[in-house]
């Protein structure tokens, strides 16, 4: 049995979450590569004990660092000290439509109430820079969709995330984090994000005291998406978070949601523009549930097991003239995983396994499907 459980719904022991969280704070390691090596090695300890080898073998000059057991253990005990619980995937209390993205995180960190995460939700998220008259109308959406059994999710960010969250402190709303529990951005958020507590959740798959950078907001970004059944855009520039949000929603087969706005407006050029590109028209709550409602009518399909733990594909060590054929087609250009397969002429496991390596090693980039050297 894996550290997944087998199925969905089974709690990892205290010492397979230790485990868990000393394997995704290693360098150079990923959700999808985390997945990849429980995959393989069948548990998150087996897979630290490869990881040295596995760098070497990717031609790393020195061992990535990989997390020592007395940082993972602090960790764990301050985020329990301030009400954190760290929720593993596949675990019962892990968000559903969260757990169906490739990408999803293997833990994440919950403050709040936990059982908020059960609930459908939408996403309503956009300028930060936002209007009277869109800050306004984000209280509206956001009021009737709590009214008529969502939870709103949004980035605690100032603007259109703020009105949505305030305005759906009395049922519930979820704050989604770039950096660590410790360090709320903007800081003058820290009182509303009290607030939401009372009533909703915040979470985050960052390390307890990380400080956001600017490259931690859009994967920030996925997860707001990731764990709704739509995303509703009020406000967006022509370059901001909140369009990143909306492409990484289609990319996870979320619906969007879009509100128009004066072309004179900067603000309303992101929106528009995805209105251009199909987005759903939105002016009332009810523009979100006509889409979502036939959705909810169908039981929502949870795997059996944790996605990326079912059907484990396996990886093999290569031969020395697979190597050479895998690693001769890289370079700085994204391939297609499938491309590299066919025209190396490699088995596809020895193709994961040199991917693998190379991802470990700190040589590789993945694009959604397609990778590069780096």
């Amino acid at each position: 049995m894996t550290d997944a459980g087998g199925t969905s719904g089974v709690r990892l022991t205290d010492d397979q979450r230790l485990d868990w969280l000393r394997l995704i704070r290693s360098e150079n390691i990923g959700p999808r590569t985390f997945r990849a090596l429980i995959n393989h090695y069948g548990g998150a300890r087996a897979a630290l004990v490869a990881l040295p080898d596995l760098a070497r073998r990717g031609g790393a000059a020195r061992p990535g660092r990989v997390f020592p057991v007395a940082e993972a253990e602090r960790e764990i005990e301050t985020a329990r000290r301030h009400g954190v619980a760290y929720i593993a995937l596949g675990e019962p209390d892990y968000p559903a439509r969260l757990q169906m993205i490739d990408d999803a995180p293997p833990l994440i960190g919950v403050r709040g109430q936990p059982a908020t995460l059960a609930n459908p939700m939408v996403a309503i998220v956009g300028s930060r820079n936002a209007s009277g008259a869109g800050s306004k109308f984000a209280g509206i959406i956001a009021r009737d969709l709590a009214q008529a059994g969502f939870t709103i999710v949004s980035g605690l960010a100032r603007g259109i995330d703020a009105a949505a969250h305030r305005a759906s402190l009395d049922s519930g709303t979820i704050a989604v984090l770039a950096g660590g529990h410790s360090k709320v951005y903007p800081p003058e958020h820290a009182g509303l994000l009290d607030d939401l507590l009372a009533q909703g959740a915040a979470l985050t798959e960052m390390p307890f005291d990380w400080e956001p950078r600017a490259r931690d907001f859009p994967r920030r970004n996925r997860l707001i998406s990731g764990l709704s059944l739509g995303v509703v855009i009020i406000e967006a520039a022509r370059r901001s978070g909140s369009l990143i949000t909306a492409r990484m929603a289609l990319e996870q087969g979320r619906e969007v949601f879009a509100v128009p706005g004066s072309p004179l407006d900067p603000r309303a050029e992101g929106t528009n523009g995805l209105l251009k590109q199909g987005a759903t028209l939105l002016t009332e709550a009810s523009d979100v549930l006509a889409v979502l409602q036939p959705i909810l009518g169908r039981p929502i399909d949870i795997p059996a097991r944790a996605p990326g733990f079912d059907n484990a594909k396996s990886m093999d060590d290569p031969d020395p003239a697979e190597r050479k054929r895998i690693v001769a087609l890289l370079g700085p250009t994204p391939v297609e995983i499938d491309d590299l397969i066919r025209l190396s002429g490699a088995r596809a496991a020895a193709v994961r396994t040199v991917l693998l390596e190379l991802e470990i090693a700190g040589n590789l980039e993945r694009h959604s499907g397609r990778v590069s050297l780096l």
